[in-house]
C-alpha cells in the first residue's frame, strides 16, 4: 500500500531569504518565538540581539518624544516596531511609526488581521549595526512607497537624520539657528537635536511643548477634528 504524501513542513525564516511578502508572513506566522524580522526589497533580516546603550535607551527617549506628541493631537497612531506591509517586497518593523488615522484621512488603513497597510506619514529607525540598511535599501523602499518623513537616529555618529520626502525624492530637514528641527508633516513636532543626543529629555519635552503650543499645531488640531 502506498503511504500518504505528509506536507513538507513550513520552512523558518532565514537572514538573507529572497521571499515575496506573503511568503515571509507565512513562514513568520510560525515562529511565535520570533520577535522581529524584516522584509526589505525582497530580503529577509532578522536583527541581532539589541544593547541598551546603542538601541534599547535611545529608543525609549524616541517613543517619549512622539508619545507626548500623540497625547496632545487627536486622531494620530503611534506604534512600536509594527509590521507595516508596504508593497509585495517590503514588511518592514520600524521602530517607530506615526500616522493619522484612517478617519482623519490618513493614508494608512488596519487590515482585518491588524497590520499596518499602506505607507504611514512618519517613519524612524534607531540605526546602530543597521545603518547600511536604514540608509539603503530601506530608504529606498519607503521613499517608493511615499513616505513622508523618516527619521534615522545613527547612534554611533551621535547624528541624526530627518528626511522629508520632496518632488520624489528625500531631503534633509535642517537644524535652525535654535538647534530644532520641526516636522513639515506634523505641525508642531519639534526635536531639540543636541539634547535628544544627549538624553536631556526635559529639554527635549521643553521643546515640544514650544511647538505644541505653536499656532501651526492648533490649526493641525482643528483640521484633524474636522
Amino acid at each position: 500500500m502506498n503511504q500518504p504524501v505528509l506536507p513538507l513542513a513550513i520552512p523558518p525564516l532565514e537572514n538573507g531569504d529572497r521571499l515575496t511578502r506573503p511568503e515571509f508572513e507565512r513562514r513568520y506566522n510560525v515562529m511565535p518565538n520570533l520577535k522581529k524580522a524584516e522584509l526589505i526589497e525582497g530580503v529577509v533580516y532578522l536583527p541581532a540581539a539589541l544593547r541598551f546603550k546603542s538601541h534599547a535607551d535611545p529608543h525609549t527617549n524616541l517613543i517619549v518624544w512622539l508619545g507626548n506628541y500623540k497625547i496632545a493631537t487627536p486622531n494620530l497612531e503611534l506604534g512600536i516596531e509594527p509590521t507595516v506591509r508596504l508593497d509585495l517586497e517590503n514588511a518592514p518593523q520600524p521602530d517607530a511609526a506615526l500616522f493619522i488615522s484612517e478617519s482623519a484621512g490618513g493614508r494608512t488603513r488596519l487590515s482585518e488581521d491588524d497590520y499596518i497597510e499602506g505607507a504611514p506619514e512618519l517613519l524612524a529607525e534607531i540605526a546602530a549595526s543597521s545603518v547600511a540598511i536604514d540608509l539603503g535599501d530601506k530608504k529606498r523602499a519607503y521613499r517608493r512607497n511615499q513616505v513622508q518623513e523618516y527619521i534615522v537616529w545613527r547612534v554611533y555618529d551621535r547624528a541624526i537624520d530627518w528626511f522629508k520626502l520632496q518632488d520624489g525624492d528625500y531631503v534633509l530637514l535642517l537644524v535652525d539657528e535654535q538647534g530644532i528641527i520641526r516636522s513639515q508633516t506634523f505641525p508642531g513636532l519639534w526635536l531639540a537635536v543636541n539634547a535628544m543626543l544627549s538624553s536631556d529629555m526635559q529639554a527635549v519635552l521643553a521643546t515640544l511643548q514650544q511647538g505644541l503650543s505653536s499656532a501651526e499645531h492648533q490649526a493641525f488640531v482643528q483640521r484633524l477634528n474636522t
